[in-house]
């Protein structure tokens, strides 16, 4: 098992592994733990009470952080004609057709997000292999197959993330940056939770915001009380 460095060790001590904190007391802390070099990624994991083996227990959706990630998103946009005209002037960093899957198919991965309108699905299905596992091939659920080119674009730009369970049944997802204002994280905490019950399934039962943790990238894991994660 790995050791843990001095700097972890330290900080480590101002956390309760026992305590549920409240929400703010949480990213209070979070910022204090937030000692590496560099600008942390605030994370958060989410335990959720449903079974992902079920096709009717899936949770995936979409929230855009309105305080944004504090991370650039490079935007791949499939699309041709008005559309490929629309998605350059909303501010996608890549956009094409035929050439684009070609480069793609070579092995250039160089973007965050895949967008594309849906005439383009039967030659970007093509590309199943390469992006499907990397969580990037676009997709009607995740909003990332859309004739609403420009909006799906500027949505990205501003802070749109996408959530997935896992066969663990936890979900992973960014927040924002360790530099960001405590009031500003737990907006974008308060909008990701809101989303997360509005992706709850019908048929989940009991608790269904079973455990909360939140972490910069180089901290410990805080503890969030999941009956207070919600308002």
């Amino acid at each position: 098992m790995p050791k843990h460095g001095k700097r972890y060790r330290e900080i480590s001590k101002l956390v309760s592994r026992q305590e549920l904190y409240e929400p703010d007391e949480a990213i209070e802390l979070l910022k204090k733990t937030a000692s590496a070099k560099f600008d942390e990624t605030v994370e958060v994991a989410v335990k959720l009470g449903v079974d992902p083996r079920h096709a009717d227990q899936q949770v995936r959706g979409t929230v855009v952080l309105p305080n944004g990630t504090g991370k650039p998103r490079r935007v791949l946009v499939f699309a041709k004609g008005d559309k490929a005209k629309e998605a350059e002037e909303a501010g996608a960093d890549f956009v094409g057709a035929e050439e684009l899957v070609e480069k793609v198919q070579g092995g250039w991965l160089d973007f965050d997000v895949a967008i594309a309108t849906p005439d383009m699905m039967g030659l970007v299905g093509r590309l199943g292999r390469i992006l499907g596992p990397r969580g990037l091939m676009p997709n009607p659920k995740a909003g990332t197959v859309t004739m609403d080119i420009a909006r799906a674009v500027k949505e990205v730009k501003a802070g749109k993330i996408e959530f997935r369970v896992d066969k663990t049944a936890i979900i992973h997802a960014p927040i924002g940056k360790a530099s960001f204002e405590a009031s500003k994280l737990k907006e974008n905490f308060q909008a990701l939770m809101d989303a997360l019950l509005r992706a709850k399934p019908a048929t989940a039962r009991g608790q269904y915001l079973k455990s909360i943790s939140l972490a910069t990238t180089m901290g410990p894991g805080i503890k969030v009380n999941p009956l207070r994660a919600v308002k």
